[in-house]
């Protein structure tokens, strides 16, 4: 029978192998969802509001962007409110496509 040799190393003999640090996986940003913007006459007529709200606090031409920004909603929001004031009557479009109140 062969005889079974005992190996016994020392602690400071023993190199722990450390495997290679896993890359940080990088998460991709979802696309942001759109919000969904409920068309029907009672929420027009409050993005319409906040459209002539910021059109009267500026008190200058602003475009649609500019709008948006100034009344805390979306570009589309603005849009629908700029398409109800513009029926009414209350807005005027100037010649560098801004918008300014009637």
């Amino acid at each position: 029978m062969a005889e079974k040799k005992a190996t016994t190393k020392k602690a400071a003999e023993v190199k722990e192998v450390k495997a290679p640090a896993a890359k940080k996986s990088t998460t991709t940003k979802k696309a942001a969802e759109k919000a969904t913007v409920a068309v029907n006459a009672e929420n027009i007529g409050f993005k319409a509001g906040d459209v002539y709200q910021a059109l009267a606090a500026a008190e200058k031409a602003l475009s649609v962007k500019e709008i948006a920004k100034a009344a805390k909603i979306s570009e589309e929001e603005t849009l629908l409110g700029l398409g109800w004031l513009f029926k009414e009557g209350k807005l005027q479009s100037t010649e560098d496509n801004k918008v300014v109140l009637a």
